[in-house]
């Protein structure tokens, strides 16, 4: 099979679908490997780097998406990329459709077939493709909610793990899975007070045990919500509903109760976000401020780190990118249900219930598709 592996466009975005890595791999199983000049550049892999590893390089994303039966990227297609999509060609990357109605829209119309790194499962009743990077941006996030609490940021400028003699910061996370954890986890590690929130009491007993009591949990109902948020310095928004657009968990009057200068960080915001307030924004303008909180919700927040990102999503891709192309993406979905999970878009039907059900598609069985 020729795969196609185009530069990312999103703003910011510095990942890139493969490693050279990836490409020794897919080649020594027969495959042949189309890169785009520069794809790799950004996180040092040049052109040399792929051609070593036995890659073709291509000198536009025009030639990527016009020539290869399977396209891998990292982030959503933007409107200029699924134009070029055609009908019958395959594209594996993050989607988070639920949330983006003229993406789907565009997807449907290219009458291509699509599967979202978000969907996939395993055995264990995870998300594989999404678990990596919810791990980095679960970090990140308590990273980047630490600058924006510095007051030239328009926090208000309390430091997370405080000095002898002075409280830590307060921090709230909403949500105990992957995300929620790592944010948690960073937070607790650099000293601040941290709760987290949850409606699985058993995850809640898992993460008291683990943490022996460093990390308080509360489960969630709108009364301990409302009464946490009112003290906390930093929210970490870190809900999902898989394939679901994020429910909103913190209103715009909630905000008026908040302290000052407090920070949210939406890390659902590739979900629509899980703050009534929140908008997308980027790397190279990461906040704005409403009532006096400051929120961030840069729509990419792994990107910041991509090398890293990079490396920990494609560990985890490249097993699914060699079974579809070894294959086939019909054979490869119908032996593996993980992968038939992943497929949300078929030949210009909506295959995956919660998108249809969220933007009002009718919703059609995949394997109706094969």
């Amino acid at each position: 099979m020729l795969i196609g592996v185009p530069k990312e466009i999103k703003n910011h975005e510095y990942r890139v679908g493969m490693t050279p890595a990836g490409v020794y791999e897919l080649v020594r199983h027969g495959h042949q490997i189309l890169v785009e000049t520069n794809a790799g550049l950004s996180i040092g892999y040049g052109d040399e780097d792929y051609i070593k590893a036995g890659a073709m390089i291509a000198k536009s994303e025009q030639e990527v998406f016009a020539q290869c039966e399977m396209i891998v990227k990292v982030k959503e297609p933007q409107p200029s990329e699924y134009k070029m999509l055609r009908p019958g060609q395959l594209l594996f990357t993050y989607l988070h459709l639920a949330a983006d109605s003229e993406q789907t829209k565009g997807l449907l119309e290219s009458d291509c077939v699509a599967i979202a790194y978000e969907t996939v499962t395993d055995d264990f009743g995870g998300l594989p493709l999404l678990a990596p990077m919810s791990e980095v941006a679960g970090r990140l996030a308590i990273q980047a909610g630490a600058h924006a609490l510095e007051r030239h940021h328009g926090g208000c400028g309390v430091l997370l793990g405080g000095v002898p003699g002075v409280k830590p910061a307060n921090v709230v996370v909403i949500g105990g899975g992957v995300v929620g954890l790592n944010a948690a986890r960073m937070a607790a590690g650099l000293g601040a007070d941290v709760t987290i929130f949850d409606r699985n009491l058993n995850l809640l007993k898992k993460i008291d045990n683990d943490f022996q009591g460093r990390i308080k949990t509360i489960y969630s109902n709108h009364m301990n919500l409302e009464k946490a948020i009112r003290s906390a310095h930093m929210i970490v928004g870190a809900v999902l509903i898989p394939g679901s657009a994020a429910p909103k968990l913190v209103s715009r009057s909630m905000l008026k109760e908040m302290k000052k200068g407090a920070v949210l960080v939406d890390v659902a915001i590739d979900q629509g976000g899980c703050f009534e307030t929140s908008m997308p924004t980027t790397h190279e303008s990461p906040t704005y401020i409403v009532d006096d909180v400051v929120h961030y919700c840069v729509a990419n927040m792994p990107g910041a780190v991509a090398k890293t990102s990079t490396l920990a999503l494609t560990n985890a891709t490249l097993p699914f990118v060699v079974e579809l192309a070894n294959k086939g993406w019909k054979q490869a979905v119908q032996e593996n249900r993980h992968l038939l999970n992943g497929l949300n878009i078929c030949r210009g039907n909506v295959t995956y219930y919660a998108v249809a059900r969220d933007l009002g598609y009718n919703y059609v069985d995949p394997l109706t598709c094969l």
